[in-house]
């Protein structure tokens, strides 16, 4: 059944009005008219049955028949500090880990990131676009939800943020005594979990030094050394494996 994201404000009396692209997508793309079903997620968590009232290019008017927790939504809040990297690799990384249940990502300005943002009208330009992958991505998957992509934050307000985490690890290609399968032994009855991918250029030595301060584990994720783009969805996987399935 389609689905679509919808503001849970929007909803008044059971009734919700779709406007836009979605309802262009909805009359034509899909061809959908009065009578037919749609599922529709308010972005927390809940989906929706809802049965088209009328359909028209312009707007699509539903009554919702039932509501439920959405079923593909994990329990655990997982968040990845992205080291910002080449807007690509960025999309790229938006859109896989969103297929793979990120609940948040937040990119981080490190000592060898490639990508500099010139003003804070870039970043919140980036952030924008990056927002919109998200929805899409989520749209496609499946999504209870549509993950945040916050502003990017500096080093030393995510070493703070991280902290708040009931396990936090950062992935490090020279780390040699601790893998990953170690560090999601140390937890139990986890809530939240968040981790660190740093840039292209790797993790700089003053960086390392601060991480290991602020006692966030560094975690070895193999004998290979991977991608910064293919690092975050690798690790999520492995959450998943662990904690989720």
């Amino acid at each position: 059944m389609p689905r679509f994201f919808i503001d849970k404000n929007d909803i008044l009396d059971a009734h919700i009005t779709i406007c836009g692209e979605d309802a262009k997508h909805i009359s034509k793309v899909l061809r959908m008219k009065a009578g037919d079903m749609i599922t529709l997620c308010d972005g927390c968590g809940s989906d929706y049955e809802a049965k088209i009232e009328k359909s028209d290019k312009d707007s699509v008017s539903a009554s919702i028949i039932s509501q439920k927790k959405s079923e593909s939504e994990p329990d655990i809040e997982i968040t990845l500090f992205q080291a910002l990297p080449k807007s690509g690799k960025m999309e790229y990384i938006i859109q896989k880990c969103t297929e793979l249940g990120i609940n948040k990502i937040i990119p981080c300005i490190m000592d060898r990131c490639v990508v500099k943002l010139n003003s804070e009208a870039d970043a919140k330009r980036k952030t924008e676009r990056y927002q919109s992958i998200a929805l899409a991505a989520s749209k496609q998957s499946g999504r209870g939800i549509v993950p945040k992509v916050e502003m990017p934050v500096t080093f030393n307000d995510m070493l703070g943020l991280i902290k708040e985490y009931d396990l936090s690890f950062t992935a490090y290609e020279n780390e040699d005594g601790t893998t990953i399968k170690d560090a999601f032994k140390k937890t139990k009855d986890i809530k939240s979990i968040a981790y660190v991918i740093g840039p292209e250029g790797g993790i700089s030595d003053s960086e390392l030094e601060k991480i290991k301060a602020s006692e966030i584990a560094t975690v070895s994720l193999g004998k290979r050394i991977l991608r910064t783009e293919t690092a975050g969805a690798a690790v999520l996987s492995m959450i998943n494996y662990e904690f989720l399935l």
